[in-house]
């Protein structure tokens, strides 16, 4: 990470240096940002190859249907909705037993919330990506394999890491698959949630049993799989068609932004312009936010407030990348988000702690300050508002393992920050705002598709 740092400078400042030795002073907003794009090799990602059309129609109806849900009563587009950009809109989801959708929706009795942000899934098919969720507990193996929680039980024959991540919240039981003594709609047991946490390979197994009790759902996997034999059909295929559905619906790569890294000077305004080069320069955002997606994939202690019921044995704390490594400098890191549509995809952070990118700008800007008077009344609703971790002491172990980028921060006025947000919004394609036709009338169950 620090070479990464020193080289990202190094190249920043080349382009200072040849101006001031005989290239002739950089004069414009546009030449000083076209000299950091190309001292820092600014690219934008290319979207995948197509799509097969079979599969893609198999994922649409997985995804939105409830039968992959122990209780039949939540599916994968709950929380990452197309009339939601890819997400809740909330800081923290609601799993199975709650009721509604977006921002509206709620716990259900006895429930608690998910312990982080259900982050959008635009983009996700790029190549680029090398790890999911927001701890990296799933992630392609320098070694060509995937790295799971699921160990030696993960089938074989997943095609991406993204069609790895989709095997895993049908498994978490306050997401999808629900608490043992469970019922589903239909007041029958939830067989699904009376396996143990570890026995992978038979919770799948019971989801393709359910899926392949319906007709229709023989009938699409035979047709995205001609050559499988629907008795050794896995939900590793069921996977695959997840994430080809949501490569092919949620890929969107036609931002302000990309138009000028292909030579539109106009698609930008002059205030994002601004924002542009503060964000690649000075600000230090390139850093982290790095490459084609606008993220390094790397875990970083921002030392944002804790918020919710916690995860695993710390709870009501969130060590995230902790509980993957067990290192202790990996406590309070969470991966670097991708900012691609980043100003249509809040509230922001591991757990939705901010409900305005300002905040989340100035957050970064001094995170002691930020943890220190964290105004929860203007960021969440009531229900969060008593579930966020004040302790003095845990406040200050955030601190001490804080990222050195951002104990180094420089601090903004006011009119750089909103240059940045204008930035961040020429990031958003305009047809993540025209989704909803990829939401299907009916799905094989026969469940309802909207809450």
């Amino acid at each position: 990470m620090q070479y990464k740092r020193t080289a990202l400078l190094a190249a920043t400042l080349l382009w200072l240096v040849a101006a001031l030795l005989g290239c002739g002073p950089v004069e414009t907003v546009d030449q000083q940002l076209q000299a950091m794009i190309a001292a820092q090799d600014v690219q934008p990602f290319a979207p995948g190859p197509p799509v097969d059309p079979a599969l893609a129609a198999l994922g649409q109806a997985l995804f939105f249907d409830k039968e992959l849900s122990g209780n039949r009563d939540i599916a994968c587009a709950t929380c990452h909705h197309p009339t939601q950009r890819t997400g809740d809109s909330r800081p923290l989801s609601v799993g199975t037993g709650g009721h509604g959708l977006g921002a509206a929706r709620e716990l259900g009795d006895g429930r608690l919330f998910i312990a982080r942000n259900a982050p959008d899934v635009y983009n996700r098919g790029s190549a680029a990506w090398q790890t999911m969720f927001w701890d990296g507990r799933v992630a392609n193996s320098v070694r060509g394999y995937f790295v799971t929680p699921a160990g030696s039980q993960l089938p074989p024959g997943l095609n991406s890491v993204l069609a790895a991540q989709a095997m895993f919240p049908v498994t978490a039981v306050d997401e999808m698959r629900g608490q043992p003594g469970d019922v589903d709609i239909f007041g029958q047991p939830n067989e699904l949630a009376l396996m143990a946490n570890d026995e992978w390979a038979a919770i799948w197994e019971g989801l393709m049993a359910r899926l392949l009790a319906y007709p229709e759902y023989v009938a699409l996997f035979q047709a995205a799989f001609p050559d499988v034999s629907p008795d050794t059909l896995t939900f590793a295929h069921a996977a695959n068609a997840i994430a080809a559905f949501e490569v092919e619906a949620f890929s969107q790569y036609q931002s302000p932004w990309y138009r000028y890294l292909r030579g539109d000077e106009s698609a930008l305004s002059a205030e994002a312009k601004r924002g542009a080069v503060l964000f690649f320069g000075d600000a230090g955002c390139g850093q982290c936010h790095s490459g084609p997606l606008l993220t390094d994939q790397a875990y970083h202690n921002l030392a944002a407030p804790q918020i919710g019921p916690g995860k695993g044995a710390e709870a009501p704390l969130d060590y995230g990348r902790f509980q993957v490594t067990g290192r202790p400098e990996d406590k309070f890191a969470f991966r670097t988000p991708s900012l691609l549509n980043v100003a249509v995809t809040g509230p922001w952070l591991h757990d939705g702690a901010y409900a305005t990118l300002e905040a989340v700008i100035n957050h970064h800007l001094n995170p002691a300050e930020a943890l220190a008077n964290y105004d929860a009344a203007a960021n969440l609703s009531a229900e969060l508002q008593e579930m966020v971790v004040t302790d003095t002491a845990v406040q200050q172990a955030m601190l001490a393992g804080l990222d050195p980028a951002l104990a180094s921060a420089r601090r903004l006025g006011p009119a750089e920050i909103e240059e940045l947000v204008a930035f961040l919004a020429a990031l958003t394609d305009t047809a993540v705002f025209d989704l909803a036709h990829v939401q299907p009338a009916t799905v094989p169950s026969g469940l309802p598709v909207e809450d």
